[in-house]
């Protein structure tokens, strides 16, 4: 029995730890850019877009598929940034647990 105690409260610390690390994603951001730093993507850790950053030279009404563009791929950069953190911070709470490939934990 003692087992399962111990299994038990290791589950509530992990749940724990679980939350207050969904907190730290949700409060971090990663910048993601394009086009030589004149588009960025400020995204949280759990890949929500808080804004966007235009250097004015792009805004040119003739040009606005390659602004579109631009766009895209500074969110897509800010996206891999995010889910590298939230990989690395999730490593960091498994311990090294050896979880089933594709297995992801809810962040």
């Amino acid at each position: 029995m003692t087992n399962i105690g111990q299994m038990m409260k290791k589950m509530q610390e992990m749940q724990s730890r679980m939350s207050q690390l969904q907190s730290e994603l949700a409060d971090a951001e990663v910048t993601g850019s394009a086009g030589g730093g004149m588009v960025s993507a400020v995204m949280n850790g759990k890949g929500l877009l808080k804004r966007v950053k235009l250097d004015t030279s792009l805004i040119n009404p003739a040009e606005t598929e390659v602004l579109e563009d631009l766009v895209v791929a500074a969110v897509n950069d800010a996206k891999s940034k995010a889910d590298a953190m939230a990989q690395n911070q999730l490593g960091k709470l498994t311990g090294g647990l050896p979880l089933p490939p594709g297995f992801k934990l809810p962040l």
